[in-house]
């Protein structure tokens, strides 16, 4: 029987990378090797192991971490009853006790007290060394570390993919709670549940995530705050952590278990959900917002215009998931940043997103939305700028693409031969007798070649609603729109408008 002790050191890692740490071994997993030829006698079935040392001291409690598989063949072995208290005092996991060349067999004096303490006792045939079981024990760490290591990057890569999709931050949450197995909810500051994924938690569970979410905000407590706590209700583990940005938001997790690496992919989701939650702040955000304080107080678009750092044309940017789903303001936040705005109507009671953006050459299609933009407009158009941008993503939806732009009139062809203010005149007296809802379905049925379902995904209303409002502009205009020389001449005039 080999009786040399075993360094605690923990298998080491690449430098630069800052893995979690090793998960325990289960007794279960070390007992299944039949080589070894080890079986549990006394104690309960279930330990967790972190690591092994072998002791023939009389009173190993000084030398001892917690968690250990102490290996004894009871050289020292005088009081079994005072030994093992001593071994559960310090948080061994099990005692592994050798026969020969000390005892034939295990002392029944020493099951009685592992029975009574509780700690497992496993008994180790002569045959099998001290050396054999470290080396087991080892093994079936580097195995459960290189599972955790993997399962670790697979939900890195899981949630990374979904920071990328429309609706970034529920997309998180709910990758977060699939690859925890539990809930994951996003407080406000106030604690209001702003987004949550996951099975709902019973309510003492629930109410367990708001106290704790309370502990590490920074609206709550203003004085330095921890960056996360844990705590335990009803056998759920619940853990939550404070966003950066400064604004008070709170990550919250309930899961029915705990494993060595779900501390690391709570980090990981508590970085990219910072990022997304965080608000948009460019070098002139001062300026712009005193730009806005401004025109709430009364003053005129062109004397705020300096104020927005030196931008002298805007777009507008009409947006809308490509699926019709919800927009929440921080996803609209998030496409916001994505289109260079902080600048963001995040769509209450509106049926699309509004983006101010500083100039227009940036607006790109962006994955899972389908976009209208406007011309650039100066600060004193944006009401006109805001209607193209209407207009040009009622074109996107009709024909399926991800960005329109509004086609702006160049000043050249047919129209240019006509002066302004008579073509502007002609038009007036022509659509008169429309209200503004009919003229706009007749501009958008005509632009759209005289298509009943385009102009309806357009417009967002029934197709017979369309046909309706066609057919009643035929009669109001006594006008026949089948003929091309009549749709022609409305279509100049709309254009005029």
């Amino acid at each position: 029987m080999d009786g040399s002790s075993m360094s605690q050191t923990r298998p080491q890692t690449p430098v630069g990378v800052t893995p979690p740490p090793t998960p325990p071994i289960p007794l279960t997993e070390l007992l299944a090797r039949t080589e070894l030829g080890l079986r549990r006698i006394a104690g309960p079935p279930e330990a967790e192991l972190l690591w092994v040392h072998t002791s023939e001291m009389a009173d190993p409690y000084p030398y001892l971490l917690g968690g250990e598989l102490l290996l004894s063949a009871g050289v020292l072995l005088k009081d079994p009853d005072a030994y093992v208290s001593r071994l559960v005092e310090a948080g061994a996991a099990a005692l592994g006790f050798g026969v020969t060349p000390v005892f034939d067999t295990v002392p029944g004096a020493l099951i009685e007290a592992c029975d009574r303490h509780g700690l497992p006792l496993v008994e180790v045939p002569p045959r099998t060394r001290f050396t054999a079981i470290a080396r087991a024990v080892w093994r079936l760490m580097a195995e459960a570390r290189h599972r955790e290591l993997r399962r670790v990057t697979r939900a890195q890569q899981a949630l990374a993919s979904a920071a990328a999709r429309p609706d970034p931050v529920p997309a998180v949450l709910h990758q977060l709670a699939a690859q925890l197995e539990g809930r994951a909810v996003l407080l406000s500051a106030d604690g209001e549940e702003l987004h949550a994924a996951g099975r709902p938690p019973a309510p003492d569970v629930g109410e367990g995530l708001t106290r704790l979410a309370r502990v590490v905000s920074t609206a709550t407590r203003p004085a330095p705050a921890p960056a996360s706590a844990t705590d335990t209700v009803r056998g759920a583990h619940l853990s939550a952590y404070a966003l950066g940005g400064g604004q008070g938001l709170v990550l919250a997790l309930a899961t029915e278990r705990r494993s060595a690496g779900d501390h690391t992919v709570a980090g990981v989701a508590v970085v990219l959900l910072s990022l997304l939650a965080a608000p948009h702040q460019g070098a002139d955000a001062a300026g712009r917002s005193a730009a806005l304080v401004r025109l709430l107080l009364g003053a005129a678009p062109e004397d705020v215009a300096p104020l927005l750092g030196g931008t002298e044309e805007w777009t507008v940017v009409h947006a809308r998931r490509a699926d019709d789903g919800p927009v929440d303001p921080l996803t609209a936040g998030a496409l916001g940043a994505a289109l260079g705005s902080a600048l963001v109507d995040a769509g209450r009671g509106r049926d699309a997103v509004r983006v101010l953006t500083p100039g227009g050459e940036r607006i790109t299609p962006q994955p899972g939305w389908t976009l209208g933009a406007s011309a650039p407009a100066a600060i004193t158009a944006l009401e006109a700028a805001d209607g193209q941008a209407s207009r040009a993503l009622g074109r996107a939806a009709a024909t399926r693409a991800p960005l329109a732009r509004h086609r702006a009139d160049t000043g050249s062809g047919l129209a240019a031969l006509v002066p302004p203010d008579r073509a502007e005149a002609h038009a007036r007296a022509l659509l008169a007798p429309l209200t503004e809802p009919l003229a706009e379905t007749l501009r958008c049925w005509l632009s759209l070649h005289g298509s009943w379902d385009r102009t309806a995904t357009a417009l967002r209303v029934h197709r017979n609603t369309v046909r309706q409002r066609i057919a009643r502009c035929a009669v109001l205009l006594d006008a026949d729109l089948d003929d091309m020389d009549v749709r022609t001449e409305l279509w100049f005039a709309l254009r005029t408008r």
